[in-house]
C-alpha cells in the first residue's frame, strides 16, 4: 500500500500541531507560611492561560481565575497559594520572575482534589489524594514523567531536601521546591513522535520517487 506524499505532508503539519498541555507538578496542603499548588506547562509550546481557573472536590470552573498568570511559556511553573504572594516568595526564596497568585480562600483539605480548566470549563488536570497521603510540611511531587496527568496519586513521592528535584527547606521549615521542577524541559506529547513517523516516511517516499530505475 502506497502513501502519497500529500498525506504525508498533512500528518506531519498536524502533528506538529500538537497542543501543548498544563499539569499540576507539586503540591502541599499545609505548612509553613501556607499550602501551595505549582502548576507546569509540559508541552512544547507557550499557552494563555487567560480564563484558566483552578477549584478543589467541588470540581467548579471558574472557582480561582488564574487570568493573572498569562501566558505559560513551555517548562515554566507557576504557583497559587493560600498565602500573600510577597510573603510567601520570601519564606521560598523565590525570584521575582516565578509567577505566584496569593491569598487564595478555597483552601485544600487532608484528602482532597486539585483540578485545573481551561477557558472553556474544560478539566485539564485533575489529582485526588486521600488521608493516606499526608504533604503537611512537606510537598507531593511526581515520581516520574508517567504519573503527569494520570490522576494516580500512589505514583507521588515526598520531597526531601536535595532530592532528584533540588527540593529545599523553606524559612519556616516547609521542604519543596516551588517553581522548579525536573519536568521543566518539555515532555515529548504523542505529537512529536507521529512527526518523527511521519518525517521518516516521507525521507523513504521521496527516496524511492527518486530511485533511478533498472535497465533491462
Amino acid at each position: 500500500m502506497k502513501t502519497s506524499l500529500p498525506l504525508l505532508l498533512s500528518l506531519a503539519a498536524g502533528a506538529a500541531q500538537a497542543a501543548p498541555s498544563v499539569a499540576i507538578t507539586e503540591w502541599m496542603y499545609r505548612g509553613g507560611v501556607g499550602e501551595f499548588v505549582e502548576f507546569t506547562n509540559v508541552g512544547n509550546q507557550a499557552i494563555d492561560l487567560a480564563g484558566w481557573s483552578f477549584d478543589d472536590e467541588s470540581r467548579l470552573p471558574g472557582v480561582l481565575d488564574l487570568s493573572a498568570f498569562g501566558t505559560l511559556a513551555a517548562g515554566e511553573s507557576v504557583l497559587i497559594t493560600e498565602a500573600d504572594a510577597a510573603v510567601f516568595r520570601s519564606d521560598w526564596n523565590l525570584s521575582s520572575t516565578v509567577k505566584v497568585i496569593g491569598n487564595y480562600t478555597n483552601n485544600l483539605g487532608n484528602g482532597d482534589e486539585i483540578n485545573l480548566f481551561d477557558a472553556a470549563g474544560t478539566l485539564v488536570d485533575r489529582l485526588t489524594y486521600d488521608r493516606s497521603v499526608v504533604t503537611s510540611d512537606v510537598s507531593g511531587r511526581p515520581g516520574s514523567s508517567a504519573v503527569l496527568g494520570a490522576n494516580q496519586v500512589s505514583g507521588w513521592v515526598l520531597s526531601a531536601v536535595g532530592d532528584s528535584e533540588g527540593s529545599w527547606r523553606s524559612a519556616a521549615g516547609t521542604i519543596g521546591s516551588p517553581g522548579s521542577t525536573q519536568f521543566a524541559s518539555p515532555v515529548p506529547e504523542p505529537g512529536t513522535y507521529a512527526l518523527m513517523l511521519a518525517g521518516g516516511a516521507l525521507v523513504g517516499a521521496l527516496a524511492r520517487r527518486h530511485r533511478p530505475q533498472a535497465r533491462s
